[in-house]
């Protein structure tokens, strides 16, 4: 059957001050009707540059196709004029932007956005496109379709917002759906939604769909096949049952490798090194100086591509008939598992919590209650994870903890002394962050040397200048960086070695208890294994107790000692990560759990989860009683009072009138 869309030996180049950086180097891919195809690989491997090309969006000032051909049915793309583009891009061609903010206009209703597309491309009158965009959303799942297509997007919620954006790409009918990192941004139980509701559609349209993303859970739910990129190549594809169980390329294995399920064990496995310069591309594999088992033809020679099966194939001389045979099917692990149960054993206290509460006044005279109500505690050498949705109040927990914010109410006591009776400078050296955004928390305009120093500074633990600079040239080497890069400004560094600085700076004061907020939800997944191995491992070596923040319930599940659930405000349950994953006693933790994707084709395909209707209600208006019971599906009239916080096992707390 002949190919809904087919790339051959596609070129892109950006011209910069520097030199040309070769962005997409030569690639082939096709995709039928009804399929989804999903590319995957790191931030900078060319997923999103070749998604812009088909939809011919790449930026003229400085993005040149060097070669290549992208036919749509029977036109290719790159031939035709401006005029004849924008017939086929919207009407025949759509893309979900990874941002639905960005995408859409906050000036304008959702409903005219929507509409927009189908009086253009679909010529229809103005009371037939009122009636599809209300049909959109209803297919969509955006409640009450008739009043909302009239607000704006300020008024909707992230997943509901990329409900919308979905919406606009439906609305011309497209063949063919271009979908670039659509759920990352969502929390789970938004992204098991989005991800069905793509599925659905695919069902009842028979829209081919490519899915850009580098969750390999996510791929495994969506995807019939995959296109592995590395450095502006595809390296390898296949079906998705192929490149999952019969990896042939050692960055595919890599990647598989890297992320944790519910079971792993031990230490993951991280791919060494960083891609390569896209100015000036190795002459032989791009992956070779990454490669544990690179031949040395891989440094010289760029490997051809190798038919594994019909549907399978990939680029490495590792396939070549004379190389040696490599099992890439085998998963091996280091073995950390002793260090993950010492924190257990020890009954010491560092951080006591109790009815923490932390509330903010609006200008409307409204007040948003972000933290109502925390109890917990952390072992000295433990690491608690904190999960639950956006906006559930996990990072302001962990600022209210450290002291950035003043709580409302509430106590925190570190190491059986009220945080209010501290000395907020020792307190401060002793509890230090890691922030989310590695770039953010950077001052650009200071070296990592002073970056990493400043806290030696003011907490005058270094007696001179040689000292300062031995201490934070030992941290460098301790977060696996040169010496030379204390030299360097923030923005020379990558995403990755930005977030290790973080952590180098948290660990020169030689804290305790150190609360890491999201600190590898924006890595790849090479790199989050490289930032959590390490965090383990520092850990182990100084005795050092974590809040470990996050929204990716499989990394906290790998990481974690025990874990805490958190719904609008409050914590809903909190127990050792095990139990928790085995025993889940609340209805919004098992909704949490069966929502995480699994990086297993034939588990993913198959299993039943329990989709949460809606979104979660504002902190400035709580449902009275439990905060769960609008979304619960065991709701009933006794949800109206509060739940009692209690042991229902041992160390297994749950608030929930039915656990």
């Amino acid at each position: 059957m002949k190919p809904l869309l087919s790339i051959k030996d596609l070129h892109v180049s950006f011209q910069t001050y520097s030199g040309s950086v070769y962005a997409v180097r030569g690639i082939d891919l096709s995709i039928h009707k009804g399929e989804t195809l999903a590319i995957v690989g790191e931030s900078g491997s060319g997923k999103s540059v070749t998604s812009k090309a088909i939809m011919g969006l790449l930026p003229k000032q400085n993005a040149t196709i060097d070669q290549g051909e992208i036919w749509f049915e029977d036109k290719n793309l790159l031939s035709i004029n401006n005029k004849e583009m924008q017939k086929v891009r919207g009407s025949e061609i759509a893309m979900i932007f990874q941002d639905p903010m960005s995408a859409l206009n906050p000036t304008m209703k959702v409903g005219k956005q929507v509409i927009e597309g189908a009086l253009k491309h679909r010529n229809l009158g103005r009371k037939a496109a009122e009636a599809l965009a209300i049909e959109l959303f209803e297919l969509v799942g955006i409640p009450n379709p008739k009043t909302r297509i009239n607000q704006y997007p300020h008024e909707f919620s992230g997943g509901m917002r990329q409900r919308v954006v979905i919406a606009m790409a439906l609305a011309c009918d497209p063949k063919l759906l271009i979908a670039d990192e659509p759920t990352t941004a969502l929390d789970v139980t938004i992204q098991a939604q989005i991800l069905d509701l793509l599925k659905d559609i695919q069902k009842k349209t028979g829209t081919a769909i490519i899915f850009i993303t580098h969750d390999l859970g996510v791929v495994a739910n969506v995807a019939d096949s995959v296109a592995v990129m590395y450095a502006g190549k595809i390296v390898e594809k296949g079906k998705v049952e192929e490149v999952f169980y019969q990896p042939t390329h050692p960055y595919n294995w890599g990647l598989l490798r890297s992320m944790p399920n519910m079971n792993t064990k031990g230490k993951l496995y991280s791919i060494p090194g960083s891609p390569p310069d896209l100015m000036n591309p190795p002459a032989g594999d791009a992956f070779a100086s990454r490669n544990e088992f690179a031949l040395a033809i891989d440094y010289e020679k760029e490997p051809p591509t190798f038919q594994v099966s019909e549907t399978h194939e990939a680029s490495t001389w590792l396939l070549h008939p004379q190389a040696p045979r490599i099992d890439f099917t085998n998963r091996v692990s280091d073995g950390l598992e002793e260090a993950a149960s010492v924190a257990l054993n020890n009954n010491e206290t560092i951080l006591k919590v109790t009815n923490l509460k932390k509330h903010f006044k609006l200008p409307s005279k409204q007040v948003l209650k972000a933290v109502d109500g925390i109890n917990l505690e952390i072992k000295r050498g433990e690491t608690l994870g904190l999960v639950g949705e956006s906006g559930c109040g996990k990072s302001t927990t962990g600022r209210t903890i450290l002291g950035l914010y003043e709580p409302t109410d509430g106590e925190v006591l570190y190491n059986n002394t009220p945080l209010i009776n501290k000395n907020k400078k020792e307190f401060a050296q002793k509890v230090q962050m890691i922030f989310q955004d590695p770039y953010a928390s950077l001052d650009p305009r200071k070296k990592v040397e002073d970056i990493i120093a400043e806290g030696l500074d003011i907490h005058g633990l270094s007696k001179n200048a040689k000292e300062r600079k031995e201490k934070v040239e030992r941290l460098l080497d301790i977060v696996g960086l040169q010496k030379d890069h204390a030299l360097r400004f923030p923005h020379e560094f990558s995403g990755g070695q930005r977030q290790r600085i973080g952590i180098a700076r948290a660990l020169a004061v030689e804290p305790e208890l150190i609360i890491a907020d999201e600190p590898i939800s924006a890595l790849d997944v090479s790199i989050q294994a490289q930032v959590v191995n390490l965090l383990k491992e520092l850990q182990e070596e100084r005795d050092l107790t974590f809040l470990f923040i996050a929204h990716d319930l499989s990394m906290v599940k790998y990481i974690s000692d025990r874990i805490g659930v958190m719904y609008l405000g409050g914590m809903v349950e909190l127990a050792g990560s095990d139990e928790l994953y085995e025993n889940p006693l609340h209805p919004y933790t098992q909704a949490l759990l069966s929502a995480v994707p699994v990086p297993d084709p034939s588990i993913e395909k198959t299993r039943e989860r329990i989709i949460l209707e809606g979104g979660i209600p504002s902190p400035v208006d709580p449902p009275q009683g439990c905060r769960f019971r609008t979304r619960c599906p065991l709701a009933t009239e006794q949800c109206a009072t509060i739940p009692e916080w209690r042991e229902v096992e041992n160390n297994h707390w749950v608030a929930c009138h039915f656990a």
